[in-house]
């Protein structure tokens, strides 16, 4: 018997207690908690989808036009909006509407962009983005209007999520030669590298609680972020710079693209893919 192609998942890094929530042959990606813990959001074949987690099932959300969704989607810290990432005239675009359903509203007027991380105020939203050919991480208010660019340059840039303070955007980067983890202020200053250990970091996502982050390890030397590779999940405490590894799965691209934390940063979501 083969592997479900999608397994959905939650685990406890204290004790490393992981809970199966669906099983599936489609294949989902990036899951969300909703603020209330109540359900988690994916994406899968193009549109969007929310499992409650008492009776976990795929339930579609009505996105309109929007059925080129990829897995760069979220909510916002009320639970009311949901952002998605869509694509337009083949690039991602950034759209919102309200969590239950409905007809999203454009937000960035460049293309592309992808949503990863929004502030914690609930004003601004953070994502990945290629401006003159170069890529780079911005935000923008919710209701659009103009970007801000924090950081960019001639390397690869991913993954902007904010810490529960706002006073950091991590995120993923090769500035310093290799795919690790930097941190930045909103404003653009202090840029940090945050880790150094030989792997390819990607997707960091601080946890609610504050403290530890986690984030997504490749071998070294792994081109991009692909799916169906042996990876692992790993906490880094950024006032010491120790890491440790928490899982070992074979997962990549789509386990935890966005935001997977629960609200009170004591677990969190996760998609393991099967084996061939």
């Amino acid at each position: 018997m083969t592997d479900p192609r999608s397994t959905l998942a939650i685990l406890d890094p204290a004790t490393g207690a992981e809970e199966v929530v669906l099983q599936t042959d489609r294949l989902i990606e990036a899951p969300n908690w909703t603020p209330d813990g109540a359900a988690l959001i994916v994406n899968g074949d193009g549109l969007i989808w929310r499992v409650p987690l008492a009776e976990p099932r795929l339930v579609p959300v009505d996105t309109a036009f929007a059925d080129r969704c990829n897995n760069d989607h979220g909510l916002s810290p009320d639970g009311r909006t949901l952002v998605i990432s869509h694509h337009t005239g083949g690039k991602s675009c950034i759209y919102t509407l309200p969590v239950e359903g409905g007809t999203p509203v454009r937000v960035t007027a460049n293309m592309p962009s992808w949503w990863h991380g929004w502030s914690p105020d609930g004003a601004r939203l953070a994502y990945t983005a290629v401006r003159d050919e170069e890529f780079g991480i911005w935000t923008c208010p919710v209701s659009g209007g103009d970007e801000t660019r924090v950081i960019s340059g001639p390397h690869h840039y991913d993954g902007p999520d904010y810490t529960p303070d706002g006073d950091w955007i991590w995120f993923n980067s090769t500035r310093g030669g290799t795919m690790d983890l930097w941190r930045v202020r909103p404003d653009g200053s202090d840029a940090e590298q945050m880790t150094h250990d030989g792997s390819d970091n990607w997707f960091p996502h601080p946890s609610p609680a504050g403290g530890e982050i986690l984030y997504l390890a490749y071998e070294g030397g792994t081109e991009g972020h692909p799916r169906d590779r042996e990876v692992e999940l790993r906490m880094l405490d950024p006032r010491t710079g120790g890491t440790r590894t928490i899982l070992s799965f074979f997962g990549g691209q789509g386990s935890i693209n966005v935001p997977c934390w629960h609200p009170d940063g004591r677990r969190f979501a996760f998609v393991r893919y099967g084996r061939p």
